[in-house]
């Protein structure tokens, strides 16, 4: 696993984005960890945050694209730093973009926030996690109002490995099927308990054997088939 992984692992951790027990989701599931990206609120959380995002997007992009779209509202934060980062990090400008949930009438009309679209452009979404795949059925047709656009990946922070709408496929394996979207993440949940079980992480082992047992039987009943 990159280096940069095993940090982000950690980072999420540290940030107490990440963390394990028992947990009820949304659909009512009950998960033994549970993923907040509203936790990162500081400074230096977003400009790391914005770090981890622009490598793995290098890794698995490249940088051929123009725009960085990131779905309203948690993507508004995330197209910021991580458009920075690349800046920073690459010394390549990309342009940043996010739709609004209300269409502005006046001013800054319309319903992106940021840069404009425009036919042609070669665009990268980002999210913080995609657990159904609504946000993207939302989004999508959007991005393809504005501008004749090439949509050619998805970047999320943390692959669940869950069953999608469906109820087989992951949502990210969904969403590849239904837009034809490359779909990723920074992390897998597969590669989170490797590297966190029976280790010591910020002082203390977050995956020991009774939530390594919960995180097994969790999939069982909820894990995605490849």
């Amino acid at each position: 696993m990159e280096q940069y992984k095993q940090e982000f692992i950690e980072f999420m951790v540290a940030s107490d984005v990440l963390k394990f027990g028992e947990f009820t989701l949304k659909s009512g599931r009950k998960s033994p960890f549970f993923m907040n990206a509203g936790a990162y609120v500081t400074g230096s959380q977003l400009m790391k945050l914005g770090e981890y995002y622009a490598k793995a997007i290098h890794d698995t992009y490249g940088l051929d694209f123009d725009v960085l779209f990131g779905p309203a509202y948690k993507g508004i934060p995330l197209t910021v730093a991580t458009t920075i980062a690349i800046s920073n990090l690459y010394g390549k400008d990309i342009r940043y973009c996010s739709n609004r949930k209300e269409v502005k009438d006046h001013g800054d009309t319309g319903i992106l926030l940021g840069s404009k679209l425009k036919d042609g452009d070669k665009v990268v979404i980002i999210e913080d996690v995609t657990t159904s795949g609504k946000s993207i059925e939302e989004t999508f047709p959007i991005l393809k109002a504005q501008a004749d656009v090439e949509v050619i990946g998805l970047m999320v922070s943390l692959n669940r490995m869950e069953v999608g709408k469906g109820g087989e496929k992951s949502a990210l394996d969904e969403i590849k099927e239904l837009y034809g979207i490359d779909a990723n993440a920074i992390v897998s949940m597969a590669e989170v308990t490797e590297h966190l079980y029976n280790k010591e992480c910020g002082g203390r082992v977050v995956i020991d054997d009774q939530i390594k047992a919960a995180i097994d039987a969790y999939y069982e009943q909820y894990g995605a088939r490849a």
